[in-house]
């Protein structure tokens, strides 16, 4: 294992030192730490593959014209709507909303579309809205709802606004 490889996996490298220390001296919070990262992993396992097959049926079924069409550059305020209602439907919140930005980007929606999508996945989405409005009061979940959603995509704006001044440019490299 060279340098750069070791570089690369430090942090990974810590957490099991940690881990193994926790256990060697009985230190229960450390051990905490490594139970509740068990959980977190077998969670992931079991939703995971699906989401990845959907996103590869995505991939191959929905054209790339449609998506520029509806959410791409000269698509209008319609377009954050379809990011809203999309988001909405996303089971995982961001651990599915990336790799779903990553599939919109493919196919040629614009940055303001994706950021909306990915604010409003973390912020929108149905079942989540349902939980905190049977908990919280329906009032509570609508304020914040409208409160939420246009600030998303404000910032969503800006921020692809931003980006396009200083020359942005998505690339389709996720090696590094």
């Amino acid at each position: 294992m060279n340098w750069d490889s070791l570089k690369k996996y430090t942090l990974s490298l810590v957490f099991f030192i940690f881990i193994i220390i926790s256990f060697w001296v009985n230190y229960s919070p450390g051990q905490q730490v490594y139970f509740n990262f068990l959980d977190f992993l077998m969670t992931m396992l079991k939703f995971i593959p699906a989401v990845f097959i959907l996103i590869g049926l995505f991939d191959v079924w929905v054209d790339r014209e449609v998506i520029e069409e509806h959410l791409g550059e000269k698509s209008g305020a319609l377009s954050f709507l379809w990011a809203i209602l999309l988001s909405g439907t996303t089971v995982g919140g961001v651990y599915v909303a990336f790799p779903v930005a990553h599939a919109l980007a493919k196919k040629g929606a614009s940055l303001k579309v994706i950021f909306t999508y990915i604010g409003a996945a973390a912020v929108c989405r149905i079942p989540m809205t349902l939980f905190e409005a049977s908990f919280l009061g329906i009032k509570f979940s609508l304020i914040r709802l409208l409160t939420s959603i246009p600030l998303i995509i404000l910032s969503s704006i800006l921020l692809e606004k931003y980006l396009n001044r200083n020359d942005y440019k998505l690339t389709n490299n996720l090696s590094n």
